[in-house]
């Protein structure tokens, strides 16, 4: 997996007190959302959080749109390099592609709220266009891994950028309802992942499915 989200909105002429500013608005945000999703996410809430005037969030975001971008950028971010650091723990190929399925739904999981906002929730355009970033991102690097098992025999010789498209599609389907404020029946998040898997497996071509190994990412953070 490789992060290839690496673009920053850089404001001329910062001073240290402005970035910091800038990152308790960014980090408050996060933590608006985390509590109750877009719905709750005003510009007033999210001021208040920071500690800081509304109009201090005008001068450091044109608008509510592009901070919520900037959160989703290094939401998006952090959870790239959860992913790369968990399947560089696995010596196969087809283990490093379980440990970034199973890391991404665990993460998922333990943070439904957030994920659901950062993921699912109805938002703004400018919004949904980082979450496409964020989605593009995904699959470059489940395909970078995949085309790695290819070369190494490991994986049948198909397509890998298709392949990584369904796969990043069906875990996110799958997701959809576990993680829904609506809640509702749902199976366990062992029962969800060990589904995950098992589906990953043959669609990469592996019919031989050992006992499934735990892996465990760090958890996502939650604010204090």
């Amino acid at each position: 997996m490789t992060n290839g989200s690496q673009r920053r909105r850089k404001g001329r002429g910062r001073t240290p007190r402005d970035g910091s500013t800038r990152e308790r608005l960014i980090r408050a945000a996060r933590e608006v959302l985390e509590r109750g999703g877009y719905a709750t996410a005003s510009v007033i809430a999210i001021a208040e959080r920071a500690g800081v005037s509304a109009g201090a969030l005008y001068r450091h975001f044109p608008s509510k749109a592009d901070l919520f971008v900037e959160v989703l950028r290094a939401a998006g971010e952090g959870e790239l390099a959860e992913m790369n650091a968990a399947a560089t723990q696995a010596e196969s190929f087809i283990g490093r592609v379980e440990a970034v399925v199973a890391t991404y739904a665990r993460r998922a999981l333990h943070n439904r709220r957030l994920a659901w906002a950062l993921v699912y929730e109805p938002v703004d355009p400018l919004v949904d266009a980082e979450r496409l970033v964020y989605r593009r991102n995904y699959c470059r690097g489940m395909a970078a891994l995949l085309r790695q098992g290819i070369a190494a025999r490991e994986f049948p010789n198909e397509n890998p950028d298709l392949t990584a498209a369904a796969l990043v599609g069906v875990i996110s389907e799958t997701l959809v309802g576990p993680l829904s404020p609506i809640g509702g029946e749902s199976a366990s998040e062992a029962e969800i992942v060990a589904s995950l898997l098992r589906f990953c497996r043959r669609s990469v071509g592996v019919r031989d499915v050992p006992a499934l190994r735990k892996i465990r990412p760090r958890r996502a953070r939650t604010s204090e």
